[in-house]
């Protein structure tokens, strides 16, 4: 009995594991290949976030609260445009967790790109013309940490 209680423990733990393994990275097989496909280079947090930075702006860094006015334009892999705005002011503790963790990199006037795996965007659900488990590409530029 104690040797079955210890192989059902071992299965589920392997389980729980396996789950949550891939859904970290899910997402992340399509990033890579679209790096790739676009002769471009990433760096990857360790949430998973891939982002480029072309111009890394001045001193002036946002924090995870803080209000901030950027341009944006956000497409999915195939390219299509989902949304975009040239003087858009949020909160970051009120966008998507890419957003959250990838706006700090930047200092007021920098610009680059972040590719938000479906983990750290809107997941398994669908948002208006935004599939769901989709890999979000927004090229931005910070504009001004208010």
């Amino acid at each position: 009995m104690k040797i079955m209680k210890r192989i059902l423990f071992l299965a589920v733990l392997l389980a729980t594991t396996t789950f949550f393994s891939c859904s970290k990275e899910e997402g992340e097989e399509d990033i890579i290949a679209y790096l790739k496909e676009n002769n471009l280079t990433a760096q990857k947090t360790d949430e998973g976030l891939y982002y480029i930075i072309e111009v890394p702006g001045n001193d002036t860094k946002p924090k995870v609260n803080s209000n901030i006015r950027v341009k944006y334009e956000g497409k999915l892999l195939n390219g299509t445009t989902f949304d975009q705005n040239d003087d858009f002011e949020v909160n970051l503790s009120n966008v998507i967790a890419g957003w959250r963790r990838g706006m700090v990199l930047f200092g007021e006037g920098g610009k680059g790109k972040l590719l938000i795996p479906p983990t750290l965007g809107y997941g398994d659900r669908e948002v208006g013309s935004i599939p769901a488990n989709s890999v979000l590409i927004f090229d931005v530029e910070l504009l001004d940490v208010l």
